[in-house]
């Protein structure tokens, strides 16, 4: 090899990522604090991209709503006004689905557990009775079990006396440690306000910002590089967006779906559990047992044999999901075969846990889209068909 200019460089590149590595392995408590720094550092940054990004999903429609609305009147006066008014739209519309999603499972998972407190001792007579009735007809045929007997007064009562001592603990614990959290709150609330903040500006000069980065990407690389780094970029930024689009569109069809089909079989907490279910939706494959164990776990509390049929129901309902509605909401959108999405999502879940599985899905889609094309590439330089 000829160590001219440029040889020389990835030579020197590639001793100091070996350099680099060595260090990481050899010490990887300190190269992990290094890391933890840098995260923490950036941390507002970071997270006001990933508000900006997922905010951009709600603007850009509301944006498209904007110019039909003013139709032939659309001029001057309403392009300079559509940023401001269309991105307000946008935070409201978030904030606005965040406190509802708050607001309607907090209250009813506190009715939920007051009503599984008060049905408690009717539910172990219940119990009881069956388990006597199961003993005498296997005592019948020669087996025997054992001895079911509980109170059910006195277990409600020690439940009720559980939370009182637990909420008073908790409130004298809070109460305590005011003072000593004060400044973890105080950097969580700047942290936050920062975040959103940067993720504001972002979003109201996105234009200005993605011409300058494409300027910067130019004056350092080549043309051809350049060009490369600007293709992956649009690429990550369609995947992504199209997964986020098409999770919320299926998350939605999906949540009224199940309140339907509640309604219908008269079923409790339709309203949460649909959120519920909607929500856990946006995690792909895994997510629908989630939103199942919740819900059954919220209807077991106040009638058994209807969470029995809300179980099936939901098998039901899953079955439509995974064979009509998926693969024509989101399978298209993102452009990964099925195969790789269960894979992907295994094995973010593993690695990252739950944003794992959010995250995994949109990147192995670029991965896939990025092999793809080189290997199509490579098939026409050795005239093979692709």
């Amino acid at each position: 090899m000829d160590l001219n200019r440029k040889n020389t460089k990835r030579l020197v590149l590639l001793i100091a990522f070996g350099v680099v590595l060595y260090w990481v392995l050899t010490n990887p408590s300190q190269a992990w604090r290094f890391v933890s720094g840098f995260f923490s550092l950036f941390f507002p940054f970071l997270l006001g991209g990933c508000l900006a990004f997922l905010v951009n999903v709600v603007l850009r429609p509301v944006e498209r709503g904007w110019r039909r609305l003013w139709g032939k009147r659309y001029g001057p006066r309403q392009d300079k006004a559509r940023r401001p008014v269309c991105l307000l739209v946008s935070v409201l519309l978030v904030i606005g689905v965040v406190f509802a999603l708050f607001f309607v499972i907090v209250p009813s998972l506190k009715d939920s557990i007051v009503n599984f407190v008060n049905l408690l001792p009717e539910r172990i007579l219940q119990l009881q009775n069956w388990w006597n009735q199961l003993s005498s007809f296997l005592a019948e045929h020669g087996a025997h079990l054992p001895d079911f007997s509980l109170n059910g007064q006195e277990m409600q009562q020690k439940i009720l006396d559980w939370m009182r001592q637990y909420g008073d603990q908790f409130l004298n614990t809070t109460i305590s440690t005011a003072i000593g959290i004060t400044s973890s709150v105080v950097s969580l609330i700047f942290n936050l306000v920062l975040a959103l903040a940067f993720a504001l500006y972002l979003l109201a000069q996105k234009e200005t910002l993605t011409r300058q980065a494409k300027k910067v990407v130019q004056a350092i690389f080549s043309s051809k590089r350049a060009q490369q780094i600007t293709e992956l970029a649009h690429m990550t930024n369609r995947a992504f967006s199209n997964f986020v689009t098409g999770q919320l569109t299926e998350a939605l069809i999906l949540g009224c779906l199940c309140f339907l089909g509640m309604l219908i079989f008269r079923l409790p907490y339709a309203g949460v559990i649909s959120v519920i279910i909607g929500f856990t939706a946006l995690i792909p494959i895994f997510g629908a047992f989630i939103g199942v164990a919740i819900g059954a776990l919220l209807i077991l509390l106040v009638n058994p044999i209807q969470a029995l049929w809300f179980i099936l129901f939901i098998i039901v309902l899953q079955q439509i999901e995974s064979n009509v509605i998926y693969p024509r909401v989101v399978g298209k959108s993102v452009g990964l075969p099925g195969i790789w999405v269960l894979a992907a999502v295994t094995l973010g879940g593993n690695a990252f846990g739950l944003l794992g599985m959010l995250f995994a899905v949109p990147l192995c889609s670029v991965l896939y889209a990025v092999a793809r094309r080189v290997v199509h590439r490579r098939l026409a330089q050795k005239g093979l068909a692709p």
